[in-house]
């Protein structure tokens, strides 16, 4: 009886964001214009896109730095690439809750950094961020990598293509709900988790060893950083540029198709 009851009020919660919260047919349809990716999909993806869209607008808040001006197609724009990764994920937005706000900076931001060496020696520097999820949050996004992933962007090459910040950030999340960030997602079994840890763990070995020989790679070669770097720019390239990462690594296409339960390909042009 409680759980029917608390099914009944998440029902009536849900229904009743989705009437506050409803995103103008103008406002969508610029956002699906402005980030092409998104509106290669089936109508029904494209409905319970729009939808998930505006619950995760109720759930976080955002807000700016750097004097950028925050407006409703920012803020729009942002939570409907952010929803693509949990479309038909069992839970949907509760992969996101670790975390509330959203910050957007106009552009890259550089952060210090300190780091220990392989003798234990500590360094100091600096690293520049196209954005950073942390545990806890908040989650930081420069606003001009965020176009650069759309129709504005300056896209010249195949590897260019496979470039998407907001989701790239948003698999942190993911990545980060069971607690570590080793490049693998929560799953509930463990013969999920060896399959994970063989194909992943070959194809980022494969992909490291060719930056390090400073071999032209199609995958951004920014993945040879770790597993943990690995798992979100592949899933960039699964989202964006589904036909490339199939056709470069058959495994790891094969492995997102089955976590994230979509197959991308299936409408990308």
């Amino acid at each position: 009886m409680l759980r029917r009851w608390q099914q009944a009020w998440r029902d009536w919660r849900r229904r009743r964001v989705l009437e506050a919260r409803a995103i103008p047919d103008e406002l969508w349809l610029e956002t699906l214009r402005g980030w092409p990716f998104l509106r290669h999909r089936s109508l029904e993806d494209l409905l319970r896109l729009r939808e998930l869209t505006s619950l995760l607008l109720d759930r976080k808040e955002f807000s700016t730095a750097g004097g950028l001006v925050l407006d409703d197609a920012m803020a729009v724009a942002v939570a409907a690439q952010a929803c693509v990764p949990v479309l038909h994920l069992p839970g949907e937005l509760d992969w996101y809750d670790g975390f509330v706000g959203i910050v957007l900076h106009p552009s890259e931001v550089v952060v210090p950094r300190q780091w220990h060496d392989e003798d234990g020696v500590v360094h100091n520097g600096e690293e520049v961020l196209a954005g950073e999820a942390v545990e806890g949050g908040p989650l930081m996004l420069s606003w001009q990598d965020v176009r650069l992933g759309g129709r504005d962007g300056q896209l010249e090459t195949d590897q260019d293509l496979a470039y998407n910040v907001v989701i790239h950030e948003f698999v942190h999340v993911i990545d980060m709900r069971d607690g570590q960030v080793d490049g693998m997602p929560a799953l509930p079994t463990r013969v999920q988790r060896e399959r994970w840890q063989a194909v992943m763990g070959e194809a980022f070995a494969r992909h490291a060893a060719e930056v390090d020989a400073d071999q032209p790679t199609w995958l951004d070669p920014y993945a040879a950083q770790g597993p943990e770097e690995f798992f979100p720019v592949a899933a960039e390239a699964f989202f964006v540029a589904p036909h490339g990462l199939a056709l470069e690594f058959p495994e790891v296409y094969a492995l997102m198709r089955d976590f994230f339960h979509q197959d991308p390909r299936l409408h990308a042009r």
